[in-house]
């Protein structure tokens, strides 16, 4: 029997990790229970996965996400200058985490990047947006669907 490998329409298990180019780890699995998602679930980004097509049971590798697989990169129009009014309660400071609800109360993250007595600097691109990132995998399982 041939063993199954990662590709449309296959459950897989694995442990990850997602790593900075610096080492640090963004997110991690090897010390708890491993991950598993069905090849299209939209649980893993489209370039994670297909970085694993052709992969089985047992192997393990370490592969580079660059941003365009990723994270994308950082898109200038999802830098917001906004009215310093709008943050009147807020102690601010340069990295903190804003959560706004948009128009369908669908919760928007942003990142304060500046601020003045008048204007405050919101970047609202993902964290990891422009980042080649390391993909650290061990596969568990393969199962067809």
């Amino acid at each position: 029997m041939t063993e199954v490998r990662i590709g449309p329409h296959k459950e897989v298990t694995l442990h990850f990790a997602i790593k900075l180019e610096n080492g640090e780890v963004v997110d991690s699995t090897f010390d708890k229970q491993p991950a598993t998602f069905k090849v299209g679930d939209g649980n893993l980004l489209p370039g994670f996965e297909q970085a694993l097509f052709g992969f089985k049971a047992g192997d393990k590798r370490t592969l580079p996400i660059l941003p365009e697989q990723g994270f994308g990169q950082p898109n200038p129009q999802n830098v917001q200058v906004m009215p310093r009014s709008q943050f009147q309660e807020m102690e601010l400071s340069e990295g903190l985490l804003v959560i706004f609800n948009d128009a369908a109360k669908t919760e928007l993250p942003g990142v304060v990047k500046a601020f003045d007595d008048n204007q405050v600097t919101i970047d609202f691109n993902h964290p990891l947006a422009g980042k080649t990132l390391s993909f650290e995998v061990e596969i568990i399982a393969v199962k067809a669907l």
